[in-house]
Protein backbone atom coordinates (compact mmCIF):
# COMPACT_ATOMS: atom_id res chain seq x y z
CA UNK A 1 0.00 0.00 0.00
CA UNK A 2 1.39 3.40 -0.98
CA UNK A 3 0.29 7.02 -0.67
CA UNK A 4 1.46 10.31 -2.11
CA UNK A 5 0.52 13.55 -0.39
CA UNK A 6 0.97 16.26 -3.00
CA UNK A 7 1.90 19.94 -2.57
CA UNK A 8 1.40 20.24 1.20
CA UNK A 9 2.94 22.99 3.32
CA UNK A 10 5.06 20.84 5.62
CA UNK A 11 5.97 21.56 9.21
CA UNK A 12 8.37 18.64 9.65
CA UNK A 13 9.36 19.34 13.30
CA UNK A 14 12.95 18.58 12.32
CA UNK A 15 14.06 22.20 12.56
CA UNK A 16 13.20 23.28 9.00
CA UNK A 17 11.08 26.30 8.14
CA UNK A 18 7.72 25.36 6.58
CA UNK A 19 8.17 24.24 2.97
CA UNK A 20 5.91 23.06 0.13
CA UNK A 21 6.57 19.48 -0.88
CA UNK A 22 5.26 15.98 -1.55
CA UNK A 23 5.37 13.09 0.91
CA UNK A 24 5.53 9.50 -0.34
CA UNK A 25 4.56 6.72 2.07
CA UNK A 26 4.97 3.02 1.34
CA UNK A 27 4.31 0.03 3.60
CA UNK A 28 3.55 2.36 6.48
CA UNK A 29 6.84 4.31 6.34
CA UNK A 30 7.83 7.67 4.87
CA UNK A 31 10.03 6.79 1.88
CA UNK A 32 10.51 10.13 0.13
CA UNK A 33 10.00 13.85 0.73
CA UNK A 34 10.52 16.05 -2.28
CA UNK A 35 9.12 18.47 -4.83
CA UNK A 36 6.86 17.07 -7.57
CA UNK A 37 7.69 13.44 -6.86
CA UNK A 38 7.18 11.25 -9.91
CA UNK A 39 6.44 8.03 -7.99
CA UNK A 40 3.22 6.09 -8.56
CA UNK A 41 0.98 5.57 -5.55
CA UNK A 42 -2.16 3.60 -4.74
CA UNK A 43 -3.70 6.76 -3.27
CA UNK A 44 -2.95 10.40 -4.00
CA UNK A 45 -4.14 13.25 -1.80
CA UNK A 46 -4.10 16.72 -3.31
CA UNK A 47 -2.95 18.75 -0.31
CA UNK A 48 -2.49 22.06 -2.13
CA UNK A 49 -3.48 24.73 0.38
CA UNK A 50 -3.30 22.30 3.33
CA UNK A 51 -0.78 22.16 6.16
CA UNK A 52 0.95 18.84 6.92
CA UNK A 53 2.26 18.02 10.37
CA UNK A 54 3.37 14.79 12.01
CA UNK A 55 0.48 13.05 13.73
CA UNK A 56 0.08 14.49 17.21
CA UNK A 57 1.47 12.55 20.17
CA UNK A 58 -0.43 12.69 23.47
CA UNK A 59 1.82 11.59 26.33
CA UNK A 60 -1.02 11.08 28.84
CA UNK A 61 -4.49 9.66 28.27
CA UNK A 62 -6.95 7.08 29.57
CA UNK A 63 -8.38 6.23 26.17
CA UNK A 64 -10.67 3.22 26.12
CA UNK A 65 -10.88 2.76 29.88
CA UNK A 66 -13.15 5.50 31.25
CA UNK A 67 -16.90 5.97 30.81
CA UNK A 68 -17.37 9.68 31.34
CA UNK A 69 -21.17 9.30 31.44
CA UNK A 70 -20.90 6.79 34.28
CA UNK A 71 -17.68 7.17 36.23
CA UNK A 72 -18.35 3.93 38.11
CA UNK A 73 -17.78 2.13 34.81
CA UNK A 74 -14.03 2.56 34.82
CA UNK A 75 -11.67 -0.24 33.87
CA UNK A 76 -8.53 1.78 34.58
CA UNK A 77 -8.89 2.20 38.36
CA UNK A 78 -8.53 -1.09 40.26
CA UNK A 79 -9.27 0.52 43.62
CA UNK A 80 -9.16 -2.62 45.75
CA UNK A 81 -5.64 -2.07 47.06
CA UNK A 82 -3.36 1.00 47.21
CA UNK A 83 -0.64 -0.89 45.29
CA UNK A 84 -1.82 -2.48 42.04
CA UNK A 85 1.44 -2.24 40.10
CA UNK A 86 0.82 -5.61 38.44
CA UNK A 87 -2.23 -4.52 36.46
CA UNK A 88 -1.84 -3.15 32.95
CA UNK A 89 -3.95 -0.59 31.12
CA UNK A 90 -3.85 -2.65 27.94
CA UNK A 91 -5.97 -5.33 29.61
CA UNK A 92 -8.79 -2.86 30.28
CA UNK A 93 -8.66 -0.88 27.04
CA UNK A 94 -11.66 -0.97 24.67
CA UNK A 95 -10.39 -0.10 21.20
CA UNK A 96 -13.97 0.48 20.02
CA UNK A 97 -14.49 3.28 22.53
CA UNK A 98 -15.75 6.47 20.85
CA UNK A 99 -12.72 8.31 22.22
CA UNK A 100 -10.47 6.58 19.67
CA UNK A 101 -12.51 8.17 16.89
CA UNK A 102 -12.34 11.51 18.70
CA UNK A 103 -8.54 11.17 18.79
CA UNK A 104 -8.44 10.63 15.01
CA UNK A 105 -10.69 13.66 14.51
CA UNK A 106 -8.25 15.70 16.57
CA UNK A 107 -5.21 14.58 14.59
CA UNK A 108 -3.81 12.48 17.44
CA UNK A 109 -2.15 9.35 16.07
CA UNK A 110 -0.09 8.14 19.05
CA UNK A 111 -1.08 8.04 22.72
CA UNK A 112 0.36 6.87 25.99
CA UNK A 113 -2.58 5.13 27.66
CA UNK A 114 -2.27 4.83 31.40
CA UNK A 115 -4.22 3.50 34.39
CA UNK A 116 -6.16 6.03 36.44
CA UNK A 117 -4.98 7.78 39.58
CA UNK A 118 -7.12 6.08 42.22
CA UNK A 119 -4.16 4.21 43.73
CA UNK A 120 -0.74 5.47 44.81
CA UNK A 121 0.85 2.74 42.66
CA UNK A 122 -1.67 2.31 39.88
CA UNK A 123 -0.22 -0.04 37.25
CA UNK A 124 1.48 -0.18 33.87
CA UNK A 125 0.95 2.18 30.93
CA UNK A 126 1.46 1.44 27.23
CA UNK A 127 1.89 3.40 23.98
CA UNK A 128 -0.27 2.75 20.93
CA UNK A 129 -1.51 4.17 17.66
CA UNK A 130 -5.09 5.45 17.72
CA UNK A 131 -6.34 3.71 14.57
CA UNK A 132 -5.71 1.08 11.95
CA UNK A 133 -6.64 -2.19 13.66
CA UNK A 134 -9.54 -3.64 15.62
CA UNK A 135 -7.27 -5.32 18.17
CA UNK A 136 -5.57 -3.01 20.66
CA UNK A 137 -2.54 -5.33 20.81
CA UNK A 138 -1.89 -4.73 17.11
CA UNK A 139 -1.75 -0.97 17.70
CA UNK A 140 0.92 -1.15 20.39
CA UNK A 141 4.27 0.60 19.95
CA UNK A 142 5.58 -0.12 23.44
CA UNK A 143 4.18 -2.18 26.32
CA UNK A 144 4.80 -1.59 29.13
CA UNK A 145 5.98 1.98 28.75
CA UNK A 146 5.83 3.35 32.32
CA UNK A 147 4.72 2.64 35.88
CA UNK A 148 1.93 5.00 36.94
CA UNK A 149 2.04 6.59 40.41
CA UNK A 150 -0.46 9.08 41.86
CA UNK A 151 -0.09 11.68 44.59
CA UNK A 152 -2.70 14.06 45.93
CA UNK A 153 -6.43 14.00 46.40
CA UNK A 154 -7.25 11.15 44.01
CA UNK A 155 -5.86 8.30 46.14
CA UNK A 156 -6.58 10.19 49.37
CA UNK A 157 -10.22 10.56 48.32
CA UNK A 158 -10.54 6.89 47.42
CA UNK A 159 -9.05 5.43 50.60
CA UNK A 160 -10.28 8.16 52.93
CA UNK A 161 -13.82 7.01 52.18
CA UNK A 162 -12.77 3.47 53.09
CA UNK A 163 -11.18 4.70 56.34
CA UNK A 164 -7.89 3.00 55.51
CA UNK A 165 -4.37 4.05 54.55
CA UNK A 166 -3.57 6.21 52.67
CA UNK A 167 -5.90 8.92 53.98
CA UNK A 168 -3.26 11.67 53.88
CA UNK A 169 -0.28 12.75 51.79
CA UNK A 170 1.92 11.20 54.47
CA UNK A 171 0.17 7.91 53.90
CA UNK A 172 0.50 8.10 50.12
CA UNK A 173 4.27 8.43 50.14
CA UNK A 174 4.62 5.73 52.82
CA UNK A 175 2.63 3.28 50.69
CA UNK A 176 4.89 4.05 47.72
CA UNK A 177 8.13 3.73 49.69
CA UNK A 178 7.06 0.47 51.33
CA UNK A 179 6.21 -1.03 47.93
CA UNK A 180 9.50 0.12 46.41
CA UNK A 181 11.59 -1.24 49.30
CA UNK A 182 9.73 -4.55 49.04
CA UNK A 183 10.46 -4.67 45.30
CA UNK A 184 14.12 -3.87 45.91
CA UNK A 185 14.35 -6.78 48.37
CA UNK A 186 12.57 -9.02 45.85
CA UNK A 187 15.14 -8.10 43.20
CA UNK A 188 17.99 -8.84 45.61
CA UNK A 189 16.59 -12.30 46.37
CA UNK A 190 16.28 -13.07 42.65
CA UNK A 191 19.87 -12.00 42.06
CA UNK A 192 21.12 -14.01 45.04
CA UNK A 193 19.35 -17.12 43.71
CA UNK A 194 21.66 -17.03 40.71
CA UNK A 195 19.16 -18.76 38.46
CA UNK A 196 18.50 -21.59 40.95
CA UNK A 197 14.72 -22.07 40.80
CA UNK A 198 14.68 -23.64 44.25
CA UNK A 199 16.05 -20.43 45.76
CA UNK A 200 13.98 -17.98 43.71
CA UNK A 201 11.25 -16.03 45.54
CA UNK A 202 7.66 -16.75 44.55
CA UNK A 203 6.61 -14.83 41.46
CA UNK A 204 4.87 -11.55 42.35
CA UNK A 205 3.38 -9.51 39.48
CA UNK A 206 3.25 -6.36 41.62
CA UNK A 207 6.93 -6.54 42.54
CA UNK A 208 7.95 -7.54 39.00
CA UNK A 209 6.27 -4.38 37.68
CA UNK A 210 7.96 -2.10 40.21
CA UNK A 211 11.27 -3.84 39.46
CA UNK A 212 11.02 -2.63 35.86
CA UNK A 213 11.23 0.96 37.12
CA UNK A 214 13.91 0.22 39.71
CA UNK A 215 16.07 -1.42 37.03
CA UNK A 216 15.67 1.53 34.63
CA UNK A 217 13.66 -0.42 32.05
CA UNK A 218 10.68 1.94 32.26
CA UNK A 219 10.15 5.37 33.88
CA UNK A 220 7.78 6.39 36.64
CA UNK A 221 4.80 8.36 35.36
CA UNK A 222 3.82 10.46 38.36
CA UNK A 223 0.45 12.21 38.68
CA UNK A 224 1.08 15.26 40.87
CA UNK A 225 0.46 18.97 41.20
CA UNK A 226 1.77 21.85 43.30
CA UNK A 227 4.01 20.83 46.23
CA UNK A 228 3.42 17.11 45.61
CA UNK A 229 5.87 17.55 42.73
CA UNK A 230 8.69 18.02 45.23
CA UNK A 231 7.80 14.77 47.01
CA UNK A 232 7.65 12.99 43.64
CA UNK A 233 11.13 14.20 42.69
CA UNK A 234 12.53 13.10 46.06
CA UNK A 235 11.00 9.63 45.64
CA UNK A 236 12.51 9.24 42.17
CA UNK A 237 15.88 10.41 43.47
CA UNK A 238 15.73 8.07 46.49
CA UNK A 239 15.20 5.02 44.27
CA UNK A 240 17.24 6.27 41.29
CA UNK A 241 14.33 6.09 38.83
CA UNK A 242 13.72 7.91 35.58
CA UNK A 243 10.44 9.83 35.86
CA UNK A 244 8.01 12.25 34.29
CA UNK A 245 5.79 14.72 36.11
CA UNK A 246 2.18 14.47 34.92
CA UNK A 247 -0.23 17.46 35.02
CA UNK A 248 2.16 19.76 36.97
CA UNK A 249 -0.37 22.49 37.79
CA UNK A 250 1.41 25.07 39.91
CA UNK A 251 4.79 24.42 38.26
CA UNK A 252 5.59 28.14 38.26
CA UNK A 253 6.29 27.96 42.01
CA UNK A 254 8.86 25.15 41.63
CA UNK A 255 10.71 25.93 38.40
CA UNK A 256 14.32 25.57 39.69
CA UNK A 257 13.48 22.31 41.45
CA UNK A 258 11.81 20.87 38.36
CA UNK A 259 14.84 21.76 36.26
CA UNK A 260 17.29 20.33 38.77
CA UNK A 261 15.25 17.14 39.11
CA UNK A 262 15.75 16.43 35.42
CA UNK A 263 12.42 14.77 34.67
CA UNK A 264 10.26 15.80 31.74
CA UNK A 265 6.92 17.51 32.38
CA UNK A 266 3.71 16.46 30.66
CA UNK A 267 1.53 19.50 31.29
CA UNK A 268 -2.24 19.80 31.33
CA UNK A 269 -5.01 19.67 30.67
CA UNK A 270 -6.28 23.20 31.15
CA UNK A 271 -9.78 22.55 29.78
CA UNK A 272 -10.97 21.48 33.23
CA UNK A 273 -12.74 23.41 36.01
CA UNK A 274 -10.32 25.53 38.00
CA UNK A 275 -10.43 27.60 41.13
CA UNK A 276 -10.04 25.10 43.95
CA UNK A 277 -7.60 22.59 45.44
CA UNK A 278 -5.07 21.03 43.12
CA UNK A 279 -6.60 22.76 40.09
CA UNK A 280 -6.13 26.26 41.51
CA UNK A 281 -3.00 26.93 39.48
CA UNK A 282 -3.89 25.23 36.18
CA UNK A 283 -2.44 27.80 33.78
CA UNK A 284 -1.23 27.02 30.25
CA UNK A 285 1.21 29.94 30.50
CA UNK A 286 3.28 27.68 32.74
CA UNK A 287 4.54 25.70 29.73
CA UNK A 288 6.50 28.74 28.56
CA UNK A 289 7.87 29.27 32.07
CA UNK A 290 9.00 25.64 32.12
CA UNK A 291 10.57 25.89 28.67
CA UNK A 292 12.37 29.11 29.63
CA UNK A 293 13.74 27.28 32.68
CA UNK A 294 15.12 24.52 30.43
CA UNK A 295 12.58 21.80 31.30
CA UNK A 296 11.49 19.39 28.53
CA UNK A 297 7.72 20.00 28.21
CA UNK A 298 4.80 18.36 26.40
CA UNK A 299 1.13 19.31 26.36
CA UNK A 300 -1.36 16.55 27.26
CA UNK A 301 -5.14 16.12 27.18
CA UNK A 302 -5.79 13.46 29.86
CA UNK A 303 -8.53 12.33 27.48
CA UNK A 304 -11.33 11.45 27.88
CA UNK A 305 -11.21 13.85 30.86
CA UNK A 306 -10.98 16.42 28.06
CA UNK A 307 -11.41 15.91 24.32
CA UNK A 308 -8.33 14.72 22.38
CA UNK A 309 -8.58 17.67 19.98
CA UNK A 310 -7.90 19.94 22.94
CA UNK A 311 -4.24 19.11 22.37
CA UNK A 312 -3.84 21.68 19.58
CA UNK A 313 -6.33 24.08 21.13
CA UNK A 314 -4.19 24.19 24.28
CA UNK A 315 -1.11 24.69 22.11
CA UNK A 316 -2.82 27.68 20.51
CA UNK A 317 -3.71 29.11 23.89
CA UNK A 318 -0.07 28.75 24.94
CA UNK A 319 0.93 30.78 21.86
CA UNK A 320 -1.57 33.43 22.87
CA UNK A 321 0.13 33.51 26.28
CA UNK A 322 3.60 34.13 24.81
CA UNK A 323 4.96 30.71 23.73
CA UNK A 324 6.50 30.61 20.25
CA UNK A 325 4.46 28.83 17.60
CA UNK A 326 7.36 26.46 16.87
CA UNK A 327 7.63 25.48 20.53
CA UNK A 328 3.88 24.94 20.80
CA UNK A 329 3.91 22.51 17.86
CA UNK A 330 6.94 20.70 19.30
CA UNK A 331 5.05 20.20 22.56
CA UNK A 332 2.41 18.12 20.78
CA UNK A 333 4.71 16.26 18.36
CA UNK A 334 8.43 15.67 18.78
CA UNK A 335 8.69 16.60 22.48
CA UNK A 336 6.24 13.92 23.70
CA UNK A 337 7.73 11.44 21.23
CA UNK A 338 11.13 11.98 22.87
CA UNK A 339 9.68 11.81 26.38
CA UNK A 340 8.05 8.47 25.54
CA UNK A 341 11.23 7.20 23.82
CA UNK A 342 9.39 6.57 20.53
CA UNK A 343 10.91 9.44 18.52
CA UNK A 344 12.60 6.89 16.27
CA UNK A 345 9.12 6.21 14.85
CA UNK A 346 6.88 9.22 15.43
CA UNK A 347 6.88 12.93 16.26
CA UNK A 348 8.32 14.38 13.02
CA UNK A 349 8.05 14.04 9.25
CA UNK A 350 11.26 12.33 8.25
CA UNK A 351 12.24 9.59 5.83
CA UNK A 352 12.20 6.27 7.67
CA UNK A 353 9.63 7.26 10.27
CA UNK A 354 6.04 6.03 10.41
CA UNK A 355 3.71 7.58 7.86
CA UNK A 356 1.58 9.35 10.48
CA UNK A 357 0.43 12.69 9.05
CA UNK A 358 -2.32 15.15 9.91
CA UNK A 359 -3.51 17.59 7.23
CA UNK A 360 -5.08 20.87 8.37
CA UNK A 361 -6.97 23.62 6.59
CA UNK A 362 -4.98 26.40 8.17
CA UNK A 363 -2.16 26.25 10.68
CA UNK A 364 -3.01 24.71 14.07
CA UNK A 365 -2.09 26.67 17.19
CA UNK A 366 -1.98 29.80 15.03
CA UNK A 367 -5.23 29.99 13.05
CA UNK A 368 -8.33 29.89 15.23
CA UNK A 369 -10.39 28.32 12.45
CA UNK A 370 -7.84 25.61 11.55
CA UNK A 371 -9.33 22.13 11.49
CA UNK A 372 -8.31 18.59 10.64
CA UNK A 373 -9.05 17.52 7.05
CA UNK A 374 -7.24 14.17 7.05
CA UNK A 375 -5.64 11.99 9.70
CA UNK A 376 -3.28 9.37 8.31
CA UNK A 377 -1.79 6.49 10.30
CA UNK A 378 1.01 4.50 8.69
CA UNK A 379 -0.06 5.59 5.24
CA UNK A 380 -3.78 4.86 5.69
CA UNK A 381 -6.46 7.54 5.90
CA UNK A 382 -8.25 6.85 9.18
CA UNK A 383 -10.26 10.07 9.33
CA UNK A 384 -11.50 12.36 6.58
CA UNK A 385 -13.48 15.47 7.42
CA UNK A 386 -15.86 14.90 4.50
CA UNK A 387 -17.16 11.70 6.07
CA UNK A 388 -16.87 12.82 9.68
CA UNK A 389 -16.08 9.34 10.93
CA UNK A 390 -13.18 6.99 11.39
CA UNK A 391 -12.77 5.05 8.18
CA UNK A 392 -11.20 1.81 9.29
CA UNK A 393 -13.33 0.78 12.25
CA UNK A 394 -15.99 -1.87 12.06
CA UNK A 395 -19.38 -0.42 12.87
CA UNK A 396 -20.35 -1.36 16.41
CA UNK A 397 -23.96 -0.85 17.42
CA UNK A 398 -25.69 -1.32 20.74
CA UNK A 399 -29.28 -2.24 21.36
Amino acid sequence: MSMRIRDAIIYDMEGSSPFKCDIYIEDGKIKQIGTKLSVRADEVIDADGLTALPGFVDAHSHLGGFNMLNYDECDFNEMTDPVTAGVSAIDGCNVHDKCFMDACKGGVTTMCITPGSGNPVSGLAFIAKTAGKDDIHELVIKNPSALKLAFGMNPIGVYGKKNRMPMTRMGVIKVMRDAFYEAREYMAKKEAAGGDSAKMPDYDAKLEAISLALSHQIPLKIHCEQFDMMTAIELAKEFDCEYTIEHAWGAEFFLPELKEGGGAVNYGPVGVPTGYGELTHANIAEVKMLEDEGVHVSIITDSPITMPELIYIQAGEAVRRGLSHESALKMITINPAKTLHVDDRVGSIKVGKDGDIVLFNGVPALDVAAGVEYTIVEGNVVYRRQTGRRLWQKQVTSS
